[in-house]
């Protein structure tokens, strides 16, 4: 049986802040989102916080009205949120909305003998579905804890967990997830029907 790990996305004042309806949905789930957070290090699983710094070369990257360009290194609206972070936590710094794209993550996941994935934050339509489906083409056992996602867009929250639910990962609620983990030690992993 392989280990659990927790992945966030995004949890920094710069994309926080962008929109109020993001920092809206944010202070919504903060509380369950922070309690399952020190739930799952009570346990003894590892979180992983995917740090998005953009770089001012990448023609992709998206600028602000005002010419600005967020989420640069060593700004302080980079910076993981502080009600989110343990001094035990892990920090992989990304470049692009996958977790998974041309980072150290999957290593490091392979290094700590982790094979399950519970992906969080926001935005749950884009940094959290390409990470969870970038999880899954890794092999990883993927579940999505539908009470610590977030999005400026409540449709496009629920279009995500519904698309994720009928192909890749496990949308559960958080609590269920702790439970599960306490019952059976592991999360079941996804019957997957891509051709049914």
């Amino acid at each position: 049986m392989g280990k659990v790990a927790v992945l966030t996305n995004d949890l920094q004042s710069d994309i926080v802040d962008k929109t109020p309806q993001r920092a809206a949905g944010i202070a919504e789930a903060k509380a369950d989102f922070v309690a399952f957070l020190d739930g799952m290090r009570s346990r003894g699983h590892r979180v992983f916080h995917l740090q998005l710094i953009n770089l001012p070369e990448d023609p992709n990257a998206e600028w602000d009205a005002n010419g600005h360009l967020p989420v640069q290194l060593g700004t302080p609206g980079a910076a993981i949120l502080a009600d989110f972070l343990d001094p035990a936590d892990d920090v992989v710094v990304k470049h692009k909305d996958s977790g998974f794209y041309e980072t150290e993550l999957h290593d490091r996941l392979q290094a700590a003998g982790v094979d399950t994935v519970l992906v969080t934050g926001l935005q749950t339509q884009i940094c959290v579905q390409t990470t969870a489906a970038d999880a899954f083409f890794r092999g990883y056992n993927v579940w999505v804890p539908s009470d610590c996602v977030v999005s400026g867009d409540p449709e496009a929250k629920e279009r995500s967990l519904a698309w994720l639910d009928g192909y890749c990962a496990t949308i559960a609620e958080s609590s269920d997830i702790l439970r599960i983990l306490d019952e059976s030690g592991e999360l079941p992993r996804k019957k997957v029907s891509i051709y049914p």
